[in-house]
C-alpha cells in the first residue's frame, strides 16, 4: 500500500499544534507576570523567573480544591500520571505552596491543601491570567477572543 503524504507544512500547520502553541505562550506569559507580582513571595518569583516554576507546576494552580484534593483526584484532573503529580506536589511541599493532611474522611488516606503561601500565588496566578487574557483580546480584537472562547468551550466539553 502506498500513501500519498505530501511535505506541504500540514504538520506544524493544523489546529492543534496552533492550540499547543497557543497554550504554551499564554503560560509563559502567566508565569513571566506571577514572576513580577509584588505579593508572590521572593523565592518563588526567583524560581519562576529562573524557569524552575514552569507550565507544569500550573497543573496544581489550575486544579487544586480550594478546600484541597487526594493526588489521585487532582492527577485525573490534570491529565497526568499519579506518579507525576506525586513529583509536583513534592517540589510544591518543598517551595511552601501547597501541604499534605491528613484526610478527614479516611484516616489512610492524605489531602493535598494550598498553605497561606499558595493561597497568595493563587490569587497572583488570577491575576496574571486575566491580564493575559486581556492581552490576547487587545492583540486578536474582543469578537475574535470571544469567538475562541466560545469554539474552545464547546470543543473541550
Amino acid at each position: 500500500m502506498t500513501h500519498s503524504l505530501s511535505d506541504s507544512g500540514w504538520r506544524q500547520a493544523h489546529l492543534g499544534h496552533w492550540l499547543a502553541l497557543a497554550l504554551q505562550r499564554f503560560d509563559a506569559r502567566v508565569l513571566q507576570l506571577m514572576a513580577g507580582n509584588d505579593q508572590v513571595p521572593l523565592a518563588l518569583s526567583n524560581l519562576a523567573t529562573r524557569g524552575s516554576l514552569t507550565a507544569s507546576h500550573i497543573h496544581i494552580t489550575r486544579h487544586l480544591a480550594l478546600d484541597g484534593s487526594r493526588l489521585t483526584d487532582l492527577a485525573q484532573r490534570a491529565g497526568v500520571s499519579k506518579q507525576a503529580m506525586g513529583k509536583l506536589v513534592d517540589q510544591c511541599e518543598a517551595w511552601g505552596l501547597v501541604q499534605r493532611q491528613s484526610d478527614a474522611q479516611d484516616a489512610r488516606a492524605r489531602r493535598v491543601v494550598f498553605t497561606a503561601t499558595g493561597l497568595a500565588w493563587l490569587q497572583a496566578f488570577e491575576e496574571a491570567v486575566t491580564q493575559t487574557e486581556a492581552e490576547l483580546r487587545a492583540a486578536v480584537g474582543t469578537e475574535v477572543a470571544t469567538v475562541i472562547a466560545i469554539g474552545l468551550e464547546a470543543y473541550a466539553a
